[in-house]
């Protein structure tokens, strides 16, 4: 197995294998703990030895469990090189992956640090996140293995990225957490309609901007707090002012650009998706959305 202790005492190392240093490991060491031991069934907890009897687990210890969650997200090996680099057989590590992953996220669900998937009133907002000033709501897509049907295809072709994708609609305030973050649809979606069905901007109060990019033209006659850049007139041009206006924003909305590239640190959200659990995509977004804003809370 990969020497933990040589890792746990170099945060440079902590850091390329995990993502976190040392002070947010050991932080995040006892809510993972106590998710752990809430997920076991009653048959897992009637032990019928003492602890320490037969086979030893290769994640036996408390941080090798934490360490395996993180360093799946954040490098994202195939099992053949879990099982090599954390010596056991490729089924084990997928066994331990998709059993380990959920205490993971009920972890960072402990520290508050999951992005909402859904929020029905503006009163539920203001009680959650009561400190927000402005809002920034954008897409953010992954690539994915391309499927072999046909239609399929289709469905997840992107045009923007020229190649089959999923995507995700994020909310993120001007400290780059990511306050709201939707399901996973088929990359072919538009930006706009996503957001109608989400209905991610109507529990946002009035009182503060949501800013967003031209894919999500036409919003700003649905809601007054909408702040979106001046679309080019077709066979004209924008005025020096309007010009500044875009510049302007371009430069406040870069703060949603810089959210994303802080959760695609983790590669299991950033390169091309291989897993085939139905719905796995999901959460190893809202995992790795969580992960990033513990990491700005812990900084």
């Amino acid at each position: 197995m990969l020497d933990l202790e040589r890792i746990l005492k170099q945060d440079r190392l902590l850091r390329a294998l995990t993502g976190l240093n040392r002070k947010a490991f050991d932080d995040l060491l006892p809510s993972f703990a106590q998710a752990y031991w809430q997920s076991l069934t009653p048959l897992d907890r009637q032990r019928k030895r003492a602890l320490g009897g037969g086979r030893k687990a290769t994640l036996q210890k408390m941080e090798d469990k934490l360490f395996y969650s993180l360093f799946y997200c954040k490098c994202y090996p195939t099992f053949d090189l879990a099982s090599v680099l954390f010596h056991f057989d490729r089924s084990q590590a997928h066994e331990w992956t998709h059993r380990l992953l959920p205490v993971l996220e009920s972890a960072l669900g402990q520290k508050l640090a999951l992005p909402e998937r859904k929020l029905r009133s503006v009163e539920e907002f203001v009680e959650r996140f009561p400190a927000v000033k402005r809002v920034m709501i954008d897409g953010t897509e992954r690539p994915i293995q391309r499927p072999q049907d046909k239609e399929r295809q289709k469905e997840h072709y992107s045009g923007k990225k020229r190649r089959t994708t999923r995507k995700h609609l994020a909310a993120v305030d001007e400290r780059k957490r990511v306050l709201l973050l939707s399901s996973s649809r088929e990359g072919k979606v538009h930006d706009k309609r996503f957001l109608d069905e989400e209905a991610m901007a109507a529990a946002i109060p009035d009182a503060i901007p949501i800013e967003v990019d031209l894919g999500f033209q036409g919003l700003q006659n649905e809601y007054v707090n909408i702040r979106i850049g001046h679309k080019k007139p077709r066979g004209g041009e924008l005025t020096p002012e309007q010009q500044a206006e875009n510049k302007t924003l371009s430069r406040e909305r870069v703060v949603c650009e810089n959210a994303f590239a802080g959760v695609k640190r983790y590669n299991a959200v950033a390169v091309v998706y291989r897993n085939r659990v139905t719905d796995f995509d999901d959460r190893l977004m809202l995992i790795a959305a969580g992960l990033w804003n513990f990491y700005l809370n812990a900084a």
